[in-house]
């Protein structure tokens, strides 16, 4: 139940801060009690806590409080193929994805947290080419539907825009004149609201994100639907 999560404690940021500082492997393991007490174990009840509340929002969705393999994601970096080699990530977060999609190119909604930047969301990130040739058929055929959601007057004044990583052209097989040509163009949609730290500190953080949540709703279900993938 909600009740049980009290909000994260103020060392959480504190922890990330310092994380920055010294990104490498001896200072997360004199200090990983620390992670697990203060970050592990309350996103975990978090995500528990919040699990009904998601249901309401779309039974298609998942979260899994587990603290490896569920819905928290992972403090470690997967450097392989980039030229920053630090080991750890420098925020936390979850991803609350649909019972269909195995990984972060699913459409799933989002909570993440970084000194400066907190923030929750939903949407879809650089989906495969199947995928995105789905959503971009939908946006096309369905234009009015999907500006009706994206320009939604309480919607701009929540999210703002639509964003995500676009094409310089017009995607292959889509009009350059269509009057939703900008969102064809992109290979990720996206919406985002911030939060304030203080947020963090309270058992109303639980009510906060259902309402941004809910309020991406049409957005999620149109991507989602799109997909050939029921909402509700």
């Amino acid at each position: 139940m909600s009740h049980q999560f009290k909000g994260f404690d103020p060392d959480l940021m504190l922890f990330l801060t310092e994380l920055s500082q010294n990104n490498n492997r001896q200072w997360f393991e004199e200090n990983k009690t620390r992670y697990r007490e203060r970050i592990q174990i309350p996103m975990s009840h978090f995500i528990m806590a919040f699990a009904p509340r998601l249901e309401k929002i779309s039974p298609c969705f998942v979260a899994d409080p587990r603290l490896q393999g569920g819905s928290m994601f992972r403090i470690y970096r997967d450097a392989r193929f980039s030229h920053n080699k630090t080991p750890y990530k420098t925020n936390v977060g979850c991803q609350f994805r649909h019972d269909a999609g195995k990984n972060v190119h699913a459409p799933g909604f989002y909570f993440h947290i970084e000194p400066g930047e907190i923030f929750v969301g939903g949407g879809i990130y650089k989906p495969d080419s199947e995928a995105l040739f789905k959503i971009r058929t939908a946006i096309a055929e369905k234009s009015s539907k999907w500006q009706n959601i994206v320009y939604e007057k309480e919607f701009v004044s929540r999210f703002g825009e639509i964003y995500g990583e676009s094409l310089k052209t017009s995607p292959k097989g889509f009009s350059a004149q269509h009057p939703c040509i900008e969102h064809l163009k992109k290979k990720t949609w996206f919406v985002t609201q911030a939060l304030n730290e203080e947020d963090l500190y309270s058992p109303d953080l639980i009510h906060k994100v259902e309402t941004v949540f809910n309020a991406a709703g049409p957005l999620m279900q149109f991507l989602t639907n799109a997909l050939d993938l029921p909402y509700i």
